[in-house]
């Protein structure tokens, strides 16, 4: 019998609302480790492309649980829609759905793409079951961060585009909304940087400072969030510190786009997180 005939549904339940997970055995029956894939908004536990479920397959094959889920007010799981920062009671939840379908289980990885991502950041250091965060593309975004971005990355890049000025000439394209857009994105950045308590990095980087286990950062070249976060990572000494620690790996995929539509780079990171999850 083969592993994706041995996957079976978990059903478990977070402050009293039922939640729904897929639960992926490796081949041998007491497996000590799993890979637990939290879900970034809005999407459900099968992800873009089926990512996380040929993701789940190849690290079941290596030979390491996984538990991939909907958290609650997502897919099919109970409960009213929430942001990503509120999952930590939905994380411990699927974390002690894994060990009690498979006691064996002491280690736990999290795994997250985007404000999953994030929401891995927040909630690692705080349980000392989870050894390893894997961290694609982190949402990491400020109104000044994506200000700043969108400046840098794609307005700056218009303007050296040949087909820009093609379509300006051609009147294909409204120079005073592009311009407005700017002045919008500034303001909305001044206003962002008066509010004291709303600082994401600052957040994130208070979890992953406290974090004592192995992270692994994944980051596609084609995509404005990575970009943003590498940004803001170059403007900050800390978080410089952080990312250059020895408990971080770090791998790009310069071609990717956010959420790694294609099949060779949905490989390549299966491959990473495989050998990854062998030290963690």
């Amino acid at each position: 019998m083969s592993l994706i005939e041995h996957e079976q549904p978990i059903t478990f339940s977070a402050a009293g609302d039922s939640l729904l997970g897929i639960w992926h055995p490796p081949a041998h029956d007491a497996p000590t480790r799993a890979l637990v894939v939290v879900v970034g908004g809005p999407q459900y536990r099968v992800g873009s492309h089926r990512q996380f479920v040929l993701l789940a397959r190849a690290v079941a094959a290596s030979g390491v649980a996984v538990f991939r889920f909907d958290y609650r007010g997502m897919g099919d799981s109970g409960g009213g829609l929430r942001d990503f920062a509120d999952i930590g009671q939905d994380i411990s939840a699927a974390i002690d759905a894994v060990q009690a379908r498979c006691p064996s289980v002491a280690r736990v990885a999290l795994w997250g793409l985007c404000d999953a991502a994030s929401a891995a950041a927040f909630y690692g250091w705080r349980d000392p079951r989870v050894s390893g965060l894997t961290l694609l593309n982190p949402w990491i975004r400020t109104v000044a961060g994506e200000a700043r971005t969108v400046l840098r990355h794609y307005y700056l890049r218009r303007l050296m585009s040949g087909d820009f000025w093609r379509k300006l000439l051609r009147g294909g394209v409204s120079l005073g909304r592009s311009l407005g857009d700017i002045r919008d994105l500034q303001a909305r950045a001044r206003i962002d940087e008066e509010v004291a308590g709303l600082d994401l990095p600052g957040r994130m980087l208070h979890g992953l400072s406290r974090f004592d286990g192995k992270v692994m950062v994944i980051l596609s070249g084609n995509d404005l969030v990575a970009q943003e976060f590498l940004d803001h990572v170059a403007a900050r000494d800390d978080w410089q510190a952080w990312l250059g620690g020895p408990a971080v790996v770090r791998h790009d995929l310069n071609e990717a786009d956010h959420t790694f539509s294609r099949r060779r780079w949905r490989d390549q990171v299966s491959e990473w997180t495989c050998e990854w999850l062998k030290e963690t």
